[in-house]
């Protein structure tokens, strides 16, 4: 302050206000990596890309590679008095119950105080991949999948012979876009189908040359199961729109238009996919045939912002942004020989990765899968393997929560069923709000759960 004025000072950025130099005694800072020997066989095993309101599950198939995508806000219902007029009776039961000892039959009695089923967070749809049959005679000892934390990047890589192909993909905040990256190391060698699809109401279609659009709507209600009732002739929901734009590189690489709704890239070096994904979603108070917003308009328009953009321009936005926070955080574990007195020198027992342990693949270094770190952390207590789930669990919080999003909810944004088990936002208060002020997040926090409980008390 001067003369009695005040003096602005922008706020720093994290990486200014935080950047560790500790090092553990043994060795350096070990990367932060989740990594895979095989492709997903399940949900759980693929990996999750998010930049807060789009999310992306990476499976990283060979021939054959399924990218599942999610939007913040497709969810079922519409607005309305959810109040159930039989709660108070169904209330009254259990606490007489209660007070009479009969705990069995006050359980079976508090069913009724759960209502109807409550509406449902929805997948928005696919990105498919078929690759030529090459890609079945791919190596799979030179298969490697990983998750970099550090960069909110996941990737693919694997040899078709003498060919090593890789995929990158990731979710930028700044660019609302997904991004998936394809290149092999052999010029041309790259063919494939790509197109859209859901397991909502939907129709795609191809828009010019290089571009795929997908339009469709939430049903109105939840359906339990989906397959029981025809709501075909039910008003319809939440609309929304993805729309997937493919560039490509290489002297001979070529574009073709498969039955309207595929794209198919023949003899390309590289390949670039951008997707983006909107809905018609305006207020938890405004019903979805009243909405003014188009999703295909805002995907349009977003992409227009974005297609002139090279990938490493893409790709540095996204870093600056997610590394601003990811990186006000630094955690350095380790074991010693005297863990009751903590005295004397503190070393890793077994670090993983390091010169040591390390397991060598086609004459390269690389980290050994996650699974196998866990099941072997009972004999080695590998303090890293703590480091990386803490990490992971910033990552999580950093790529399904950021201003302007819908509040989490159990399955931060990731989700493959219609009739998902977790998907109350009623339990994010105490799973999700908890770690955001020690993970030096809270500015994911306040600008998410301040709207919501507006919404709340309105």
């Amino acid at each position: 302050m001067e003369d009695g004025d005040w003096v602005m000072v922008r706020r720093p950025a994290g990486k200014d206000i935080w950047e560790p130099t500790y090092n553990s005694p043994s060795e350096t800072t070990k990367p932060l990596k989740i990594t895979f020997s095989g492709p997903a066989k399940f949900f759980t095993d693929a990996i999750p890309v998010g930049n807060g309101r789009l999310g992306c599950m990476v499976w990283g198939g060979v021939s054959s590679e399924l990218l599942q995508l999610n939007e913040d806000t497709l969810w079922t219902g519409v607005p309305g008095n959810y109040t159930d007029p039989d709660a108070p009776k169904a209330l009254s039961e259990v606490r007489n119950l209660v007070d009479k000892g009969d705990y069995v039959q006050a359980t079976s009695a508090a069913v009724k105080l759960l209502g109807k089923p409550k509406n449902a967070y929805q997948p928005l749809g696919n990105i498919k991949l078929e690759f030529d049959d090459s890609h079945l005679a791919y190596a799979e000892e030179t298969y490697y999948r990983e998750l970099d934390l550090d960069t909110a990047t996941a990737s693919v890589k694997y040899s078709v012979g003498d060919v090593e192909c890789t995929r990158e993909h990731f979710a930028s905040h700044p660019d609302q876009v997904i991004v998936t990256r394809i290149s092999a190391s052999k010029s041309g060698f790259l063919s494939f189908t790509v197109s859209l699809d859901s397991k909502l109401d939907y129709h795609s279609y191809v828009d010019g040359e290089n571009r795929i659009v997908m339009e469709g709507s939430c049903p109105r209600e939840r359906i339990i199961p989906p397959e029981s009732k025809d709501n075909s002739e039910d008003p319809k929901g939440i609309q929304f729109s993805a729309v997937l734009h493919l560039q490509i590189s290489g002297l001979m690489g070529l574009i073709h238009v498969l039955d309207d709704n595929t794209l198919k890239v023949e003899g390309a070096d590289c390949a670039v996919l951008l997707l983006v994904g909107s809905s018609s979603f305006e207020s938890p108070f405004i019903e979805p045939s009243d909405s003014k917003k188009d999703p295909t308009s805002e995907c349009l328009h977003a992409l227009k912002s974005i297609t002139n953009f090279s990938y490493a321009d893409l790709h540095a936005h996204h870093l600056e942004d997610y590394q601003d926070l990811f990186h006000r955080v630094s955690l350095h574990l380790w074991n010693g020989s005297n863990k009751s007195t903590g005295e004397g020198p503190l070393e890793t027992k077994n670090p993983m990765p390091s010169k040591h342990n390390m397991k060598i693949k086609e004459g390269k270094d690389y980290v050994a899968p996650t699974a196998e770190r866990i099941q072997s952390f009972l004999s080695d207590e590998d303090p890293s393997l703590l480091e990386l789930l803490f990490q992971f669990g910033r990552y999580l919080l950093i790529s399904c929560s950021r201003p302007g999003t819908q509040i989490a909810n159990l399955q931060g944004i990731w989700n493959e069923d219609l009739d998902p088990k977790w998907q109350y936002v009623n339990a994010f208060f105490s799973f999700f709000c908890l770690p955001y002020l020690p993970f030096f997040l809270a500015h994911c926090m306040y600008s998410v759960l301040f709207p919501f409980s507006s919404n709340l008390i309105s």
